[in-house]
């Protein structure tokens, strides 16, 4: 398949050689249904991750808690042994329950032994980039990160983790870890309905740092706006390509990782990365989800 011309420009993580397209791919819906178990079909799993790489995607947004391990087992089965320029960005800091709830996992010992089953399902001897996922699942919560990154941070200067970033973190966490290690992403629940992190995406910017919003399109919950839909309309486009299309345009440090088990829907998001949004169309996307000066 011929390689996107367009997969929303570059971005180099800071003080590192890992340059990826800014329209990655988010592996948590290649489980089967609650991100629980395989799919339905596997092979059409392998074959949606084979078509991400051949379009351009150089840029992978997984964990092993997915599933659990099922994610990760089948990049590897598709995509092992991985091609060069290839940057596969896990997380740990969870676990699942056996009634498939999301369980905080931020012991030294949980976090040591995600990291190797990490390794271990991925098929790789070290990780390119670890983000430590605290909060809750849909934000941050309160409370010092040191002790947990820190673990990770041992486990970097044994060579298992190249880089590390931060998920469901505040603007004081981020500055508490950046004392201890430097940070090269930041992955938070960001769309154009949900603008809290308006700010710190423009210091991330500001530091050269990616910001990589989870739940680009709603997540559990899709997007849904008269404003949106009238905006796609207009652009011959879906809501939801418009959704992406905004965040590209957002800043140039957003990394965006739709995700999806369906090589059609996969094309339609990558598409999104071609449109050019109008100042008045950006206009009437802002008022969408502006957060109001305190």
């Amino acid at each position: 398949m011929t390689k996107q011309t367009n997969l929303g420009g570059s971005f180099t993580l800071p003080d590192t050689s890992m340059t990826v397209n800014r329209m990655g791919y988010g592996a948590m819906q290649l489980a089967g249904p609650q991100v629980w178990g395989p799919p339905r079909d596997v092979d059409a799993a392998v074959a949606v991750l084979r078509e991400a790489v051949a379009s351009g995607v150089n840029h992978i947004d997984t964990s092993d808690f997915y599933g659990p391990h099922v994610t990760n087992q089948i990049i590897k089965r598709a995509l092992h042994p991985y091609m060069d320029g290839l940057v596969i960005v896990t997380k740990v800091g969870a676990r699942r329950g056996d009634d498939k709830s999301w369980i905080h996992a931020l012991s030294r010992q949980e976090l040591i032994d995600a990291v190797h089953d990490n390794l271990r399902n991925l098929g790789l001897d070290t990780l390119d980039v670890v983000n430590l996922r605290v909060g809750g699942v849909m934000g941050p919560s309160e409370g010092s990160i040191k002790e947990p990154l820190t673990v990770l941070v041992e486990l970097k200067r044994q060579g298992l983790i190249q880089h590390l970033g931060l998920s469901n973190v505040s603007p004081e966490q981020l500055a508490e870890a950046q004392t201890i290690t430097d940070i090269v992403c930041v992955q938070n629940l960001y769309n154009v309905a949900h603008r809290n992190d308006d700010a710190l995406i423009d210091d991330l910017a500001k530091q050269g740092i990616a910001y990589v919003p989870f739940f680009p399109l709603g997540g559990f919950t899709p997007l849904q706006s008269s404003t949106l839909n009238a905006a796609a309309a207009s652009l011959h486009a879906t809501p939801m390509q418009v959704a992406l299309a905004w965040l590209l345009q957002r800043s140039a440090n957003i990394l965006l990782i739709p995700g999806t088990s369906s090589a059609e829907h996969l094309r339609e998001n990558l598409k999104a990365a071609t449109l050019q949004l109008s100042p008045e169309v950006i206009a009437d996307l802002d008022s969408i989800g502006r957060v109001p000066a305190q």
